[in-house]
């Protein structure tokens, strides 16, 4: 666990990495969904630092903060929606914090996240961050309002469900137009019949447009190994 700070707000990470190896590794920044910095980010740290990667499970929230239920989380996540620019702040605090750790490569370095983490590691690439990548597990696209016009440095891979209520047709392609337009490497994995977060497990709510697939949970996975290996 690694405490860190933006500014007056004391955050918490978990930092994972094979200690075996010697020289600085390629890392990957991870974002939470809107209920904070869980278990299912940090298993994905392990799961990458066994692969021969740093991993930091960032914290958008605080130390400590994790909602436990829909109002809660959108209370949590409501905040950074409604002032992207503090959104972008406290993920590129994060960036920064990785970027420091002697294990780290820091030429070589990944964002990936997951529902609302989608959505904030998309707005470090289009604040211009020097990225080799970003990934979005079923993310939320909407734009920003102060980042049109920004050259995205970062390779782009998107991996959403068909049937996600969370972003309608019109936001696909909006961010389509958007990538394009801003000179980016970019890829769009669209999965049939799958709705939004089909990743987590613990997600078995139909009628708000939550359920896990399993089968596009290993897809999807290996999409990102194939990602990471390319960038990297």
């Amino acid at each position: 666990m690694i405490d860190y700070q933006d500014n007056d707000t004391n955050l918490e990470g978990y930092f994972a990495y094979d200690d075996s190896i010697q020289e600085p590794m390629p890392a990957v920044l991870i974002c939470h969904a809107w209920a904070g910095r869980d278990e299912f980010v940090c298993e994905k740290a392990r799961r990458l630092a066994g692969m021969g990667y740093v991993a930091f499970a960032l914290d958008m929230y605080g130390k400590g903060i994790l909602g436990s239920g829909i109002d809660e989380n959108s209370a949590l996540m409501q905040p950074f929606m409604e002032d992207r620019e503090l959104l972008q702040g406290r993920i590129s605090c994060a960036l920064d914090r990785l970027r420091q750790f002697t294990e780290v490569d820091s030429t070589k370095v990944a964002a990936m996240g997951f529902c609302f983490g989608g959505l904030c590691v998309l707005d470090l690439a289009r604040s211009g961050a020097e990225l080799s990548g970003v990934i979005s597990f079923h993310g939320l696209f909407s734009a920003p309002a102060n980042t049109e016009g920004n050259r995205i440095l970062a390779k782009v891979l998107l991996l959403h469900g068909q049937d996600d209520p969370m972003v309608s047709e019109e936001e696909v392609k909006a961010i389509k137009n958007e990538l394009t337009h801003a000179h980016c490497d970019w890829q769009l994995h669209v999965y049939g019949n799958t709705m939004h977060a089909f990743t987590n497990p613990s997600a078995n709510d139909p009628e708000f447009g939550t359920v896990y697939n399993s089968t596009v949970d290993a897809r999807s996975w290996v999409s990102m190994v194939n990602f990471l290996e390319e960038i990297f």
